[in-house]
């Protein structure tokens, strides 16, 4: 299995509601993420590049690469166990004023990161991408997921920075949480 890479973008609202796409499509169909995409391989395209560019084309915020902070990089082996994922996750510092019209991809709405806990999230994100955004959104953190079937979710943080030391790399020995 190849390892298909993508970016999930947090976008909040002015009330600080963070912006959920109940998908239509696979993978995650009928349920609640972030919105993101596929990085454009064939041009070399980076995972800002790609952030941007989803944010534009899926909610048309304009967003410039300085307005995504890169605060995680999860690589999720044997995802709905058909292939493996690398994932770059941003926080957007740019809020978006209004709902965003439904797309081909799904439906919008506008939650309290307390109201996003009861919704029909993917398990990985219920158990690992949540925590994540609530404890390292202003750090990075590199973490690897094996979510093979079968088996308990096997979470493993590999490198953890904290938000106030940009220079001094926090090396975090390996933290290892199964589900």
């Amino acid at each position: 299995m190849q390892y298909k890479i993508s970016v999930l973008v947090f976008v909040q609202n002015s009330d600080g509601k963070l912006l959920m796409l109940q998908r239509n499509k696979a993978p995650n169909k009928g349920l609640w993420s972030p919105i993101g995409g596929k990085l454009d391989m064939q041009s070399g395209e980076s995972p800002h590049e790609c952030a941007t560019r989803e944010t534009r084309e899926e909610i048309g915020l304009n967003v410039k690469c300085s307005q995504m902070h890169l605060f995680c990089m999860i690589s999720e082996k044997a995802y709905e166990g058909s292939g493996h994922w690398l994932m770059f996750l941003f926080s957007c510092s740019k809020p978006i004023e209004k709902l965003p019209s439904p797309i081909d991809e799904g439906q919008f709405s506008f939650f309290t990161r307390q109201e996003i806990d009861s919704l029909e999230i993917p398990e990985t994100d219920r158990h690992c991408l949540w925590n994540i955004y609530d404890k390292h959104r202003y750090g990075f953190v590199a973490v690897r997921a094996d979510c093979s079937p079968g088996k308990p979710l096997d979470i493993v943080y590999e490198q953890v920075i904290g938000p106030d030391s940009p220079s001094a790399q926090q090396c975090a020995p390996e933290i290892r949480t199964a589900h």
